[in-house]
């Protein structure tokens, strides 16, 4: 699946019903990196369509479909649990884009921090998420998403 992001069409919405869109998207958004942080990754994983494409900043290609995601995301919290750190997610400045297809076009900045066994919190990345959420089943899920550095994007 390739997806466009730059130069496409957007929808106009009354007010009304984009900051309802709007508050969606954030509340997605916060649950989804709260299932990261927990390591929840089954339910991670379920966020994105059967079919979805990941390009995180960690891997050289795209990590497809929900088994490579739960993969994915289970390296990651093993990395962790060795290191004897948490990670943590911060979204925000998040621009949502409707599109007229009923998908939306999405791009927040998200702050990476680990936080040590002892001491504060260290900032890792900090990110810029361009995703393309679509409904599935009555919930928004993501169908692509591109993870890159914010001093790259």
């Amino acid at each position: 699946m390739t997806v466009e992001l730059a130069g496409t069409a957007e929808r106009t919405l009354p007010g009304d019903e984009f900051a309802a869109l709007y508050a969606q998207a954030q509340r997605f958004y916060a649950h989804q990196m709260r299932l990261l942080d927990t390591h929840d990754t089954e339910r991670w994983a379920e966020t994105f369509t059967e079919d979805a494409l990941l390009h995180p900043l960690s891997q050289p290609g795209p990590i497809r479909a929900r088994a490579g995601l739960e993969n994915y995301v289970r390296a990651g919290a093993a990395h962790q649990r060795r290191a004897g750190s948490r990670l943590d997610h911060w979204v925000g400045m998040l621009d949502v884009r409707p599109q007229p297809d009923g998908s939306l076009h999405t791009r927040c900045s998200a702050l990476v921090h680990a936080t040590p066994g002892q001491g504060g919190p260290k900032v890792l990345y900090v990110c810029v998420m361009q995703d393309v959420l679509v409904r599935s089943r009555g919930e928004w899920r993501i169908a692509h998403r591109r993870v890159t550095r914010d001093d790259l994007a």
